[in-house]
């Protein structure tokens, strides 16, 4: 039976080796195609050592089989705060809901909800009015997209998300199928906590 426990100070801090395993873990697969270490982990989720930072973990037992984090954007890395230059909203206003992974023998089963339900509720217990992400942008036609591979766009709008016109952050990281690093960019979207939906 899956639980859901929410995560911040010492007991973040303390569940950041396993997150780093699962993002490896999850994100080789489409459309991430992440071919992750430990030493980028590390330095990549030195962000979450931030009194605003939130995870939502999702256990099988003492297993974590699941995970979104969130952070305020303001204190997030300058890659992903960068893109909302002349936007209205202010930076200090925007909460980043990050990644989301989950294993594939747990989906379907209202995670990805509970994920953004606690993300949410914890940035509007921050005062912050926006709540916002990013997916990667991969073309349809990418010879490593799975047959019957789709978007999850109409979920995300369901919850009342929707992409920021060249709003796009590009981020670096090494494809599974590539030797180097390379640029990907990735949308954002954003709702207003403040209104319904």
């Amino acid at each position: 039976m899956t639980a859901l426990r929410i995560l911040t100070g010492p007991d973040l801090l303390a569940a950041l080796d396993d997150l780093a395993r699962l993002r490896i873990q999850v994100f080789r697969a489409w459309p991430y195609l992440y071919d992750g270490d430990v030493a980028y982990e590390r330095d990549y989720l030195a962000a979450y050592d931030d009194p605003g930072a939130i995870v939502a973990a999702a256990y099988d037992g003492d297993q974590l089989i699941g995970a979104a984090t969130g952070t305020p954007l303001a204190k997030h890395a300058d890659d992903f705060a960068a893109p909302f230059a002349g936007r209205p909203e202010p930076l200090d206003q925007i909460f980043y809901c990050a990644e989301s992974v989950l294993l594939p023998g747990y989906r379907g089963r209202g995670l990805g909800h509970a994920f953004f339900d606690a993300r949410e509720a914890h940035a509007r217990a921050l005062g912050l009015r926006y709540s916002a992400f990013c997916s990667v942008l991969r073309p349809d036609d990418h010879p490593l997209r799975p047959e019957g591979a789709r978007s999850h766009d109409a979920f995300w709008r369901g919850r009342g998300y929707a992409p920021l016109p060249g709003v796009i952050a590009t981020f670096r990281w090494r494809d599974i199928d590539q030797p180097e690093d390379s640029d990907h960019p990735l949308q954002f979207w954003m709702r207003d906590l403040t209104s319904r939906g």
